[in-house]
C-alpha cells in the first residue's frame, strides 16, 4: 500500500493521530483533516487516492458532504466511512452516493488494511489495465503505418514490374537493350 494517499477526517484528534501512526506504518502517505471544511479545502487542491472520514462531525460539513466533496473532484477516489452504531442508515445512504465501504466504531485496523489493500490492489490493476491499453494503442498506430508502408512498396513495386514486362516485351527493341533499359528501372 506504500502509494497510497489518505486523507483522514475526524473531530477527534486521538482517532485521527492512531490512524495516521498506523497507515504510515504500512506504507500509505497519510494527510489530516480536523473537520469537514478543512477536508473539503484540501480535497478541492490535492488529489487523493482514499479519504477516511467520520460520518458525524461538528461544523456544517459532515462525512457525506466530504463525500459529496471527494466525487465531485475526482470521482476516482475511494472514500470509506467511520460510523458510530445509531448511524448504520446513513452510512448506507452514503454507500449508494458511491462510497467504497464504512467502519464501525470502534475501528477494527485489520479490517480497515484488509479494505485498503482491496482499494490499492484494485487501483493496481485499473492502472495495469490502463497502461495495456496505451501500449495497444501505440501497437495498433505503429502496425497501421507499417501496413500502409508496405501497400505504398507493393504498389510502387508492380508498377516497376509493369513497366519491366512492358520493356521486355517490346520485341522492336535488340533484346540487349531490352534488358538493359529493364535493369534500369
Amino acid at each position: 500500500m506504500n502509494d497510497l494517499k489518505v486523507l483522514i477526517v475526524d473531530d477527534d484528534a486521538i482517532t485521527r493521530k492512531l490512524l495516521q501512526k498506523r497507515l504510515s506504518k504500512e506504507g500509505c502517505r497519510t494527510e489530516l483533516a480536523k473537520d469537514g471544511v478543512q477536508a473539503v479545502n484540501l480535497i478541492a487542491t490535492t488529489s487523493y487516492d482514499v479519504v477516511l472520514t467520520d460520518l458525524m462531525m461538528p461544523g456544517g460539513v459532515d462525512g457525506i458532504g466530504v463525500l459529496e466533496a471527494a466525487k465531485e473532484a475526482n470521482f476516482k477516489t475511494e472514500v470509506i466511512l467511520i460510523t458510530a452504531h445509531g448511524s448504520i442508515d446513513n452510512a448506507i445512504e452514503a454507500m449508494k452516493k458511491g462510497a467504497a465501504d464504512y467502519l464501525q466504531k470502534p475501528i477494527n485496523m485489520e479490517e480497515l488494511l484488509i479494505r485498503l489493500q482491496k482499494i490499492h490492489n484494485l487501483k493496481s490493476l485499473l492502472k495495469n489495465a490502463s497502461d495495456l491499453r496505451e501500449a495497444m494503442q501505440v501497437t495498433e498506430q505503429a502496425s497501421s503505418e507499417t501496413i500502409q508502408n508496405l501497400e505504398i512498396t507493393v504498389s510502387e513495386l508492380e508498377n516497376r514490374l509493369e513497366q519491366i514486362l512492358s520493356i521486355l516485351g517490346n520485341h522492336n527493341v535488340p533484346a540487349e537493350q531490352r534488358i538493359q533499359k529493364a535493369l534500369a528501372c
